[in-house]
């Protein structure tokens, strides 16, 4: 097969992997605005789908280096990997989406890359050092996200204490600085992910021969999960938004506010993150921090679940789908 027909493959692995994650993930971004009746649901949509689409030009590509180029070197990645680890993440996005569970894009695309290199090149080309750049990013943003949310939230009390039931229209509002936040923040991160796999891709099949973002990739790559997220994820909206606990104004405010924050700051770090992740524990350390007992924990716990399966899961899809692409391809 010729390199022009596996780069077309690849492109269309890569933007509908990258639809999957705005259809998957970007709906946690509405989740809390459209619970707190804020917005409708189609103007949050596509208020977000467009802050999804310009993130990618304000922030930079930190992430899609370390995607592409830091967790192996593209020297020892084939284009039967590339394509798998797309694949294997994508299916994991469906599984998840069917049983509306917000489990992490993130995870999956990591956990199908790390599977199929293992298999198709051997684990000793795997960049520790990068990888261990991306765990510490995935696993330690939720506890940042909910310590952070928890004290946002108690200041944000603080502050408020003593104030008129007015205070919730300030709230109802404030909610559209910190959405665009959060939207701007997780187009900044996701749609990376994908850049980095299709510039990764360009390296392997010859049409690059270093390692750079064109600018092209940056286009396609945003408007997919901006169309993504418009089409939303009404399954994992209802998750987020309601079963929790009940969503009012203020915790959809600092909770919007802490997930920017953690993902701006990560992204600008080359850090890749689950937005799913980052916006849940954020939610839930703003509802913990006014009363423990109104938070259903064991929402959470059915999630944190699916994150601990979804790495060994997608590396199994990706290993699994790599030996029959090498075969196909052979």
């Amino acid at each position: 097969m010729s390199p022009a027909i596996l780069l077309s493959v690849l492109i269309t692995l890569a933007l509908i992997f990258d639809f999957l994650n705005g259809f998957n993930d970007s709906a946690n971004v509405v989740a809390t605005i459209i619970s707190s009746r804020a917005m409708t649901p189609k103007a949050a949509l596509m208020i977000a789908a467009v802050s999804n689409f310009v993130g990618p030009f304000v922030f930079g590509v930190a992430v899609a280096e370390t995607i592409g180029n830091e967790v192996a070197s593209p020297n020892s990645i084939s284009i039967a990997i590339t394509l798998a680890a797309l694949i294997g993440a994508s299916i994991w996005n469906l599984i998840t989406w069917y049983f509306g569970i917000p489990s992490s894009s993130s995870h999956a695309l990591i956990g199908a890359l790390v599977g199929a290199v293992a298999v198709g090149s051997g684990i000793s080309v795997i960049h520790l050092k990068g990888l261990e750049k991306v765990l510490i990013a995935l696993f330690t943003s939720p506890l940042i996200g909910f310590i952070v949310g928890a004290i946002i939230m108690r200041i944000t009390l603080r502050l408020a204490q003593g104030a008129t039931p007015r205070i919730n229209l300030f709230f109802k509002w404030a909610q559209l600085p910190t959405g665009l936040l959060l939207a701007l923040s997780h187009g900044t991160n996701d749609a990376q992910k994908t850049m980095g796999m299709i510039t990764l891709g360009l390296v392997v099949l010859g049409y690059q021969d270093h390692f750079f973002v064109p600018w092209w990739v940056i286009l396609a790559s945003a408007t997919a999960i901006g169309l993504g997220t418009f089409a939303g994820g009404w399954r994992i909206i209802r998750t987020l938004g309601a079963k929790f606990y009940r969503i009012r104004p203020i915790h959809s405010f600092t909770s919007q506010l802490t997930s920017g924050l953690v993902i701006t700051i990560a992204s600008l770090f080359g850090g890749p993150v689950s937005t799913t992740q980052v916006v849940s524990s954020s939610i839930l350390g703003v509802g913990a921090a006014q009363r423990r007992s109104q938070v259903r924990w064991s929402v959470m716990r059915d999630i944190l679940f699916a994150w601990l399966l979804t790495i060994p899961a997608s590396a199994g899809l990706g290993a699994l789908f790599y030996l029959l692409i090498n075969y196909l391809l052979s």
